[in-house]
Order: C-alpha cells, then structure tokens, then sequence
C-alpha cells in the first residue's frame, strides 16, 4: 500500500498541541506502568498523574486515555506504531 505523507497544510492538527489517545489492554499488573514508559519516549515532559484509567464492566480490560504533547505528525506516528506493537495494548485509538 503506498500512503503518501499528508503535507503540512492539508494537515486538521495544529502542532504542537496536547493530543489524547486511547489505549487498551487486559487489566494486568504493568500495564499502565508500560504505556506510560511508552509515553515518555514521545513526550519527556509527560506527567503520568494526567492518565484516566477507565476499567471495563467485567474488569477484565483497563482503558487508558494518555494525552501527550504532539510536536509532528511523524511523531504521533511513531508513537501509535510502537503502542500498537507492544505486548500488552490491545488496542489503540
């Protein structure tokens, strides 16, 4: 598939701005700890207290909105990319 990059000016984000996303996994010891780690790599200035934990109603899965400081569109790229593949998220929005 080829997917040409979306030019500056064709762009519906203004960086660099506070941009939240939504993370799930399975309600584990490390999760939270984990997409935090993954946070920072991103955003050094990230503050971990700035995370909602929202657990599903069987407590089986924990949903997390991380709302990280965006400065590119390659950036936010690279951090769905890397949550995506990581172990423990199931899912990213």
């Amino acid at each position: 598939m080829n997917v040409r990059p979306i030019p500056p000016e064709e762009s519906l984000i203004e960086y660099p701005c506070d941009f939240p996303i939504k993370v799930m996994g399975a309600h584990v010891e490390g999760f939270a700890e984990a997409v935090v780690h993954v946070a920072r790599q991103f955003d050094p200035g990230f503050d971990p207290a700035t995370v909602e934990h929202r657990p599903s109603k069987g407590g089986n899965y924990l949903g997390l909105t991380i709302t990280v400081r965006a400065t590119s569109r390659t950036q936010l790229d690279e951090l769905y990319r890397t949550l995506s593949t990581h172990p423990m998220v199931k899912i990213v929005l």
